[in-house]
């Protein structure tokens, strides 16, 4: 009787045909199934498929390098002005100077370290909040972002070097969603298969304890926010490559859907855990529902309500799931 029980159970978890680790990709099917019926001519194109791709890659990138932070269990909520202040940077410098274009990106990664470092002397030394110090710096930024702008947009001629960083299409992709793949697949394999990944996510489970183990939570901690800050940068030269100008209020919005693509990631590939691959897919699934209601007409204004209302579901369902989850990153 145990044993007929027990093949009993085991035939209906091979029956779920994984919904609960890939339910985002199911989703993801039933939205594209949705707008090709809806929007056939607009949506189920190369072109749609291009501007998802290039679109969301700068996003993406911000929102796999939220992962590390949050899998040590800190917030990063300067990540959308650190990208809005390397768009404004490197555009600057193109513009007024002959810097080579990789120097320039070293640059701009650099500024990305120093922010995190910043970010992690308050944390780790001060012992200030992790969500409070974060935004501190964003303010800061911002201070940073209007006083080299001089508050306006920058513009002018950009060399081909410097467009092609941002513009050039490979196998039919733009090389940004390149990028973005790259960066998910070591972030990915860090985290999963060396000590340091386990490690992190030992220090976002739960600190006290990896600290009786002889974890150093306080390193990981800083490494995370030195991670996310570059990124963030990093994907600043990138948006700056590919918009060929330098709008102020182009990086901040950034921050939500990040935040968004990774919580809602935690709920996918590695359930109840925060994941390079869960957020991947999370990212795109986000973007194919906006670019869906963009092409069907609706208000603009529905965008932000979609990205809220799934922040909301997300967060709810990361929560839920982890009460019956182990450890693992941040428990939102």
């Amino acid at each position: 009787m145990a044993e007929s029980a027990e093949t009993t159970t085991r035939a209906r978890r091979r029956f779920h045909f994984g919904v609960d680790r890939f339910s985002g990709i199911y989703i993801w099917g039933l939205i594209i199934l949705i707008f090709a019926l809806w929007v056939p001519e607009t949506f189920l194109t190369t072109t749609t498929l291009r501007v998802l791709a290039s679109d969301q890659a700068v996003t993406g990138m911000v929102a796999v390098g939220l992962v590390v932070p949050l899998a040590c269990g800190v917030f990063d909520l300067s990540i959308g002005h650190v990208l809005g202040f390397t768009l404004v940077a490197t555009t600057w410098m193109n513009v007024n100077t002959d810097i080579n274009m990789a120097v320039v990106t070293l640059m701009m990664v650099a500024i990305g370290v120093a922010v995190g470092l910043a970010n992690a002397a308050m944390v780790v030394k001060v012992g200030v909040n992790s969500f409070i110090a974060t935004l501190a710096m964003s303010s800061i930024l911002q201070a940073f972002i209007l006083f080299v702008s001089n508050n306006r947009q920058i513009a002018g001629e950009f060399s081909d070097e410097f467009k092609s960083f941002g513009r050039n299409v490979v196998l039919g992709l733009p090389q940004p969603f390149f990028y973005l793949l790259g960066l998910t697949l070591i972030i990915w394999f860090v985290l999963e298969y060396t000590r340091s990944g386990r490690y992190a996510y030992a220090t976002g489970g739960n600190p006290a304890a990896a600290r009786l183990a002889g974890v150093r939570t306080d390193r990981f901690v800083t490494v995370s926010l030195i991670v996310s800050a570059a990124v963030a940068a990093f994907a600043g030269v990138v948006l700056a490559a590919k918009l060929g100008s330098a709008s102020l209020t182009a990086g901040p919005p950034k921050l939500i859907p990040a935040y968004t693509a990774a919580f809602l990631g935690s709920t996918q590939i590695k359930r109840g855990r925060i994941n390079a691959w869960g957020t991947l897919v999370a990212v795109y699934l986000l973007a194919t529902g906006v670019k869906g209601l963009q092409l069907s007409g609706t208000e603009v204004w529905v965008d932000d309500l979609f990205n809220g209302v799934t922040l909301a579901l997300a967060v709810g369902i990361a929560v839920y799931r982890r009460r019956g989850d182990s450890p693992g990153g941040l428990a939102p």
